[in-house]
């Protein structure tokens, strides 16, 4: 079990290079997980640590990875294994932040989604650290292009989602191809019997660590989640954000370049908006928080280490574009709301990759979020017209309308039109965008898996494909009953050693789709036909073809055409 302690990261026999950036960073005193973690993988040994998304695990096992490294050595030293590539990304950044003082370091990301010659030249020129997804890592392995012939260290990040996730065998099979004296870190939210078997079989009498999230948050801060798909989380900020009452609001996005492209595009949109990040120096970012103190300014879009210390009293929102992986983080992002006693709103924005870290927050924080259905179009042109008749009334009482008066009389009598005519012509050019109508309604939401909608365990993995005909009914998963599918056709099959599981984990991680969505597979020797939910927004049908799997590309296309 865990332990508060009072120590310090200097006390952790850190290396120099390694303080300091933590220093940078913020960061002085270690989590629980990180003091009761750092020591024993330092001395050597295996990990076992069981602890939700948020407790500070990426430092518990960089740090002492990285201190460990040979960076005169330009082989793969160490390999981190994370079910998807966004926490798989997320964990590369932190660790060459981590990092960002030892000469010589290299880390390099290797998952689906990303160009595969990249990765390659990236290996060839050589990486102490890889970090990737068990698909990926797999299919490099089988290829040839990664050798961990000299691998020291093995991190397993939440195993128990890669168990979910339908990679735990292609996890056995990574661990089956690394040194028998690697040491193994295995971190896990939950520890499930199949979790426990790979313990078992593959640390060797581990240190075992749990950890137990305590924290809540105020009680005067209302939260609420949306669930939108990722590629249309821009549309519906600008939903919110138009639909709330806010004095002032701080957006929270997951890295500097977003930051900075939200404000640009709240900006365009006629918002009084700018952003706050670690590229901004210290007079800019001072100069910031000044006009959002004084009222200039309404909306702030930051990152976590720039909006440290920030205490403006008139922010009565926190929007979480990107959730934090760092459960503390969350606190402490809405806590910049309902300051002394004011009642805030804490909104996030979830994609179905995110349920399971919202479910952990909520764990967190021991208050469960509610879920919101995003304003409608004719919401939002309902709200516009009302502040459009405010403005004209308060004109009506405020204003010295003679000179308008009269030329509207002198238009009516040119034209012969009754008043409201040519009222109605000038409210018209006031709306020359046709804002105060309703639009078509679009929706941006997709249906979420509720945990009792989970399919029975013998039913949630797709069978092999067996044999070598054109097609075997075995490897047909079944078409979901309530959806209105599309068959797509997709450039791999069964001689690239594709299985139905790699498919569903490809497209479902890619495409944010959940794989109970997914409908029938078909292996035919060079392609394979898959059948999706209808009406794929186009940016996912595009970001679709350029994902790997196996070794190629699914170039996918809709079968007949379109």
């Amino acid at each position: 079990m865990s332990k508060m302690t009072d120590m310090n990261f200097a006390q952790l026999s850190l290396a120099p290079e390694l303080l300091r950036a933590l220093s940078e960073a913020g960061y002085e005193t270690p989590s629980p997980i990180q003091a009761e973690c750092i020591p024993p993988w330092l001395e050597g040994r295996d990990i076992l640590g069981q602890a939700q998304t948020g407790t500070g695990k990426t430092a518990a096992f960089s740090l002492p990875l990285l201190q460990q490294l040979d960076l005169a050595d330009k082989r793969v030293q160490a390999l981190i294994l994370a079910p998807t590539r966004e926490l798989a990304g997320q964990v590369c950044e932190s660790i060459k932040g981590y990092g960002k003082y030892l000469p010589g370091l290299k880390v390099l990301p290797i998952y689906g989604g990303a160009g595969f010659r990249e990765q390659l030249q990236g290996l060839k020129q050589g990486v102490q650290v890889v970090v990737g997804t068990p698909g990926r890592i797999l299919d490099h392995l089988q290829r040839g292009t990664l050798q961990l012939g000299d691998l020291k260290m093995l991190v397993l990040d939440e195993a128990d989602e890669m168990l979910r996730m339908g990679f735990i065998e292609d996890v056995e099979t990574i661990l089956a191809e690394t040194p028998a004296d690697r040491r193994v870190a295995l971190f896990s939210a939950t520890m499930p019997r199949e979790i426990r078997r790979v313990a078992d079989n593959y640390l060797k009498d581990p240190v075992t660590v749990k950890i137990a999230a305590k924290t809540a948050t105020a009680e005067n801060i209302s939260q609420e989640y949306y669930f939108v798909p990722g590629p249309r989380k821009l549309e519906a900020l600008a939903r919110i954000v138009e639909a709330e009452d806010f004095d002032a609001m701080i957006i929270f996005a997951r890295t500097k370049q977003a930051s900075a492209e939200l404000a640009d595009a709240l900006t365009a949109a006629g918002y009084s908006a700018s952003a706050l990040n670690g590229d901004m120096n210290q007079q800019l970012r001072e100069r910031t928080v000044d006009r959002l103190k004084k009222g200039s300014l309404d909306i702030v879009v930051a990152t976590d280490v720039a909006a440290r210390g920030l205490d403006v009293s008139r922010i009565t929102h926190v929007l979480n574009f990107d959730l934090p992986t760092d459960l503390e983080a969350y606190v402490h992002r809405i806590g910049r709301t309902g300051r002394a006693g004011r009642e805030g709103k804490a909104i996030a924005l979830v994609s179905h990759k995110d349920k399971r870290l919202l479910r952990a927050i909520e764990r967190h924080t021991r208050k469960p979020m509610t879920e919101a259905e995003l304003p409608t179009q004719a919401q939002l042109a309902e709200r516009r017209v009302a502040a459009f008749k405010k403005q004209v009334a308060e004109r009506l009482v405020s204003a010295d309308l003679a000179f308008y008066t009269e030329l509207v009389t002198t238009i009516q009598r040119e034209h012969e039109l009754p008043p409201k005519a040519v009222a109605a012509a000038l409210a018209s050019l006031l709306d020359a965008d046709k804002r105060l109508q309703a639009k078509e309604e679009e929706s941006l939401m997709r249906a979420p898996r509720r945990d009792n909608d989970r399919p029975p365990r013998g039913e949630r993995r797709a069978p092999r494909a067996e044999g070598r005909g054109e097609r075997s009914p075995r490897e047909r998963r079944p078409r979901p009953d309530d959806s209105n599918m599309v068959s797509y056709r997709i450039a791999v099959g069964r001689e690239h050693g594709v299985a139905p599981r790699q498919i569903v984990g490809a497209i479902a991680n890619e495409a944010g789709i959940e794989g109970r969505h997914i409908g029938r597979i078909e292996l035919f020797d060079k392609h394979s036909t898959v059948d999706l939910p209808g009406g794929m927004p186009k940016e996912v049908f595009h970001h679709l073809k350029n994902v790997w799997v196996c070794g190629q590309k699914l170039a996918i296309s809709r079968v007949g055409g379109a």
